[in-house]
């Protein structure tokens, strides 16, 4: 007799094209849920849905460079959550990285706390790593608890770096994080 466990069926794979609008509308949901309060609605009234799918559009269809990539967290058949990554060129250096970035990283709200996030991260860890990269950093809006919680759990902490983002109606504060992978 074999035995067999049930799985769900969630998996993260390369985005291919198709998948730019459900991007962008993912994107602009957990914005508008988890940085209501700190951009504030009108930042968030500026964001236009179209020109997020164009950009994800260009990233999955001519990424700017080699290791530049996007991937989707899906359950089932739906893409629930994304990941972009790129390395970082080092100030000062010859150009070449040991780093790699985050540029971002959401699930939508409704999926949130179904693992999606940690396969995803996990995914683009590995990625960044098979690219021969040492250091992983991405940056967090202040204000965002919980995704410095999902941060801390996965071993990265705040280094002490911070930018401002002019975003044309007010400024806000975003934090890098970073670990040794």
């Amino acid at each position: 007799m074999a035995l067999f466990r049930e799985q769900a069926d969630v998996s993260v794979r390369p985005a291919v094209l198709g998948d730019e609008q459900t991007i962008a509308d993912i994107q602009l949901e957990a914005w508008r849920t988890a940085h209501a309060e700190v951009l504030g609605e009108p930042v968030l009234a500026t964001l236009d849905r179209d020109a997020f799918a164009a950009g994800w559009t260009a990233a999955i269809s001519a990424p700017p460079g080699p290791g530049h990539r996007v991937l989707v967290a899906c359950d089932g058949p739906h893409v629930v959550g994304f990941v972009a990554i790129r390395p970082l060129r080092e100030a000062g250096t010859d150009g070449t990285s040991t780093a790699g970035e985050v540029v971002a990283l959401e699930v939508l709200p409704v999926a949130q706390r179904g693992g999606h996030g940690s396969r995803l991260l996990a995914a683009a860890v590995d990625l960044l790593r098979e690219d021969g990269l040492v250091h992983v950093a991405t940056w967090v809006l202040d204000g965002d608890p919980a995704r410095e919680q999902f941060l801390t759990s996965a071993g990265l902490g705040p280094d002490g770096s911070e930018r401002v983002l002019a975003t044309g109606v007010r400024e806000v504060v975003e934090r890098r994080w970073v670990a040794e992978i």
